[in-house]
């Protein structure tokens, strides 16, 4: 499939987009494989990011990709693409905003694929113009879900100890910050620790692989 002329944000008229970076389904993952193996992981990855893009709903969702198989996926389930090849996940996230501003649209919720509780992610929508609403992991160190209004000129800073920094860059935009602490976007899947949920939570998509 060639996807070098993909450049989809999703219906213009839409106040809020969701927008999910996804990792290459047979690359993600690599971490946790002391615990499953290749197929396992991704499947699970796959399983996980579809989870997060039908938590978008009502809103529309746009994935951002450099694999085709992703490409694919993000098509058949309604969501548009926005590919961004060698640009890392902060560059492809800005790339992606960057875009959706261009299109009119004010606010993106960004949130990372590999959320197996995902829901409600259009709640984050609403919010003020000056305002950036951060989901933090569970740990409060990454930063799990992102809203933040696309003219902001928002430097995206994912990675370990994300959190204080988009914290920081919010008051460099001159941004208020809402910090929403919600245990069910909090719970990402990073190390075979993870993999241990809470019964409270329910199982990963798919069952309990563990």
């Amino acid at each position: 499939m060639d996807t070098s002329g993909i450049d989809d944000v999703g219906p213009g008229a839409a106040d809020a987009i969701v927008v999910v970076p996804v990792k290459a389904f047979d690359r993600a993952k690599v971490r946790l494989a002391d615990a499953l193996d290749a197929p396992s992981r991704e499947a699970l990855a796959r399983a996980m990011a579809t989870r997060v893009v039908a938590a978008a709903a009502p809103l529309a969702v746009t994935v951002v990709c450099d694999d085709d198989d992703v490409a694919t996926w993000a098509r058949d389930g309604g969501a548009a693409v926005v590919w961004t090849p060698g640009l890392g996940l902060n560059g492809a996230v800005t790339e992606a905003v960057a875009r959706l501003a261009g299109a009119g649209i004010a606010r993106a919720v960004v949130a990372h694929a590999d959320l197996p509780f995902a829901a409600g992610l259009a709640e984050l929508a609403d919010a003020d113009p000056d305002e950036v609403v951060l989901v933090p992991d569970r740990r409060r160190d990454g930063t799990n879900v992102l809203s933040v209004p696309t003219s902001a000129g928002f430097a995206f800073s994912y990675g370990a100890g994300s959190f204080d920094r988009h914290v920081a860059e919010a008051a460099r935009c001159g941004l208020r910050v809402r910090v929403v602490d919600a245990e069910h976007l909090g719970w990402d899947i990073d190390e075979p620790a993870d993999l241990d949920v809470p019964a409270h939570l329910g199982v990963l998509p798919g069952g309990n692989i563990t």
